[in-house]
């Protein structure tokens, strides 16, 4: 039957109205058998238009079944036929709905489990990933020795009710060989380092040159031997300065066993009894080596800068210290401090004013030094202010002696007197610190444009950088001594107020201990050119002096301390003066078998602080900086928020355990 036809016996809706108007119209004129006729037609017509409608949905229906079964076979074969594992599983139980072929033998198992449990078969797999929203899973599973990322996504049941039971489809990727290649690629990145003898000319000094040339010929097969243990190249490019280049799947041995170099190297020892020790910077995680060599000039310098005998790593989160335990050997030269002087006095001139301020809670060193950077732009006409909080600090007594001179009625402000803008040439000179967060105003080092750091302190990992000069000496007593000796160097300073050389011996006494401790040849030097510029001994000492309710307090933390691991520490729980916490902690090193002592006191406004000296080996600026503190070998301090005493104490008993393990 062709379409015509088809259509003819396929009539709409019109054609059948037509057809019985007409047949009531026939017989409407008496034409019963034309009507009758009409009649029959249109019932066959629609007898024969129901049959091909039913042939006609059958074979749409036998059409539509066979395409759906092609459809559901083709998607049946394609997941278990699936070139990657594939399992779906319940999040609430991690039990598996169903997984390929693929799945399963990579988890080992023979054929496929229903009744498995996902976590089962790959214990380390968690499903938490996918109810936060990610579609990857955040680091790569290793199953049966293969490594594999991990892709999914989150399905629920059709039923959207509040018991709907949550799915995730799974996908793994086989990404061994591809992570193989970037641990082979990170592993074989260039390390450069640095190594210097710290102390090459006292070692040599007065020597023969057969024994300096033996010195240094052990030194360097001590060095080489080292380089050997991980396949290193060692070279030396200067009298005193080593090369080396490693690949960085060596470092992590290296740190656990703690640059031992630093410690071996002090069994080469000169006939004067002077053991060699070394500084050694390296530069890790860099893309070349020119950029791992620039870092390990950093770290080095930053090694020199901490005194010596340690090793530092640069990398991309910072600095890494290792050693620094021994002392410091005084090396500082005439020429350094000539040369920064002139340098010094280049920047003075240039600025349109100077602004100078130490740490937080001040002592006689910061307020001294402060005081002689005053006098060289007193003296040179340069209008200078002190920016210090003398209320809340511990050098109350020596500012107020200050104060009363004439030249120095308006030199201090308190910060919150800062003007709201520096004027644009204004140099800002930074003593007794070195460290951006510890100073009296930090948002003073983005205001300058210029700033010049005077400290005796180790630098530890945050510094101020980028200054126009740092003059950082961790081998001088104080940064009193430092100024001192600038003040001698500059010719056309050449005289001192007799206040102002008492407040710089103050700062010399003070972190001397009366000149027993960090005391060398240049300290000496320093202090009697203070006195022949008329610095009153007796006076020095009169500012020193606690009144009764000081003294009473000082014996009371004395009263409660106990020796642990050969430190003294104490915990009083009344909130304390921080001068006092000091003092305390300077008499506990008259206790005998006593190498070093802490104080934690509370704080008056909450929180508590932490005063620490050593007289013996330990270094208890590393135990303070374990504890987010800082200082030098023989003082340190460290701060807490929100703890208390009894709290931060069991902290300094781990950082000592740390420190002595």
């Amino acid at each position: 039957m062709n379409k015509t036809l088809r259509r003819l016996v396929q009539p709409g809706r019109l054609p059948y109205a037509l057809l019985l108007l007409f047949a009531a119209a026939a017989a409407n004129y008496g034409l019963y058998t034309l009507a009758a006729g009409t009649g029959g037609a249109i019932v066959l017509l629609m007898i024969v238009n129901l049959i091909l409608r039913g042939r006609r949905e059958k074979r749409l229906a036998a059409y539509i079944e066979s395409r759906v079964y092609e459809t559901e076979s083709a998607k049946s074969s394609t997941l278990i036929n699936f070139p990657l594992p594939i399992a779906i599983f319940k999040l609430e139980d991690s039990r598996i709905i169903w997984g390929n072929e693929a799945f399963f033998k990579m988890c080992g198992e023979s054929g496929t489990r229903l009744d498995a449990n996902i976590a089962e078969l790959i214990p380390q797999f968690t499903g938490g990933w996918l109810l936060e929203g990610k579609d990857r899973y955040p680091t790569l599973i290793e199953v049966n020795g293969r490594k594999y990322q991990l892709h999914g996504t989150l399905i629920r049941s059709e039923q959207e009710t509040e018991n709907s039971v949550f799915m995730g489809i799974t996908y793994w990727v086989d990404v061994t060989d591809y992570d193989d290649i970037r641990i082979e690629y990170e592993n074989t990145r260039p390390v450069a380092g640095i190594i210097i003898i710290d102390n090459l000319d006292e070692l040599m000094k007065n020597q023969p040159d057969r024994v300096k040339n033996d010195l240094r010929d052990a030194a360097e097969d001590m060095l080489g031997k080292w380089c050997a243990g991980f396949h290193g190249i060692l070279r030396r490019y200067d009298r005193d300065r080593y090369l080396v280049l490693m690949e960085r799947q060596h470092m992590e041995k290296l740190k656990e066993e703690k640059f031992k170099i630093t410690e071996e190297i002090k069994a080469v020892v000169s006939p004067s009894g002077i053991a060699a020790t070394i500084s050694v910077g390296l530069g890790a995680e860099a893309e070349s080596f020119a950029e791992s060599l620039q870092a390990a000039d950093n770290a080095v310098e930053l090694a020199l800068s901490r005194g010596g005998d340690q090793t530092v790593v640069k990398n991309r989160m910072g600095f890494e210290f290792y050693g620094g335990r021994g002392s410091e050997v005084e090396k500082r030269t005439k020429v350094r401090s000539r040369v920064t002087a002139n340098s010094f006095s280049n920047l003075i001139q240039e600025a349109t004013g100077l602004l100078i301020m130490g740490h937080r809670n001040g002592d006689m060193d910061s307020y001294g030094a402060a005081v002689g950077v005053y006098s060289i732009a007193r003296q040179r006409g340069i209008k200078a202010t002190i920016v210090a909080d003398i209320q809340h600090s511990a050098a109350k007594p020596l500012a107020d002696m200050i104060r009363r001179e004439q030249e120095y009625r308006d030199a201090f402000i308190s910060p919150a007197e800062l003007p709201a803008r520096i004027e644009p040439g204004t140099l800002l000179v930074v003593v007794d610190t070195n460290r951006p967060e510890q100073v009296e105003v930090p948002a003073l080092l983005t205001q300058c444009q210029r700033v010049a750091v005077f400290d005796h302190h180790r630098v530890a990992a945050t510094y101020i950088q980028d200054a126009a000069l740092s003059y950082i000496e961790p081998y001088a007593s104080s940064a009193c001594e430092l100024i001192a000796e600038i003040l001698q160097e500059l010719p056309d300073v050449n005289h001192v107020l007799r206040c102002e050389a008492e407040a710089m011996l103050a700062g010399i006494v003070l972190d001397t201990k009366n000149f027993t401790l960090r005391t060398g040849e240049r300290t000496f030097d320093a202090a009697s050119w203070l006195r022949s510029e008329g610095a009153d001994t007796i006076f020095v000492k009169r500012l020193f002096q606690s009144d009764l309710a000081q003294t009473v307090a000082k014996y009371k933390i004395l009263q409660q301390a106990e020796i642990y691991r050969g430190v003294a520490l104490a915990a009083p729980q009344e909130a304390q003066d921080r001068v006092i916490a000091a003092k305390a902690a300077d008499e506990l090193l008259n206790i005998s078998g006593v190498e070093a002592s802490i104080v934690v006191v509370p704080a008056a406004g909450g929180g508590c602080f932490a005063s620490a000296r050593s007289i013996g080996d330990v270094n208890v600026q590393l135990i303070m900086e374990k504890l987010g503190g800082g200082g030098n070998r023989n003082a340190a301090a460290a701060q807490f928020a929100d703890i208390t005493a009894e709290e931060a104490m069991q902290k300094v008993r781990e950082a000592i355990d740390d420190y002595l393990s």
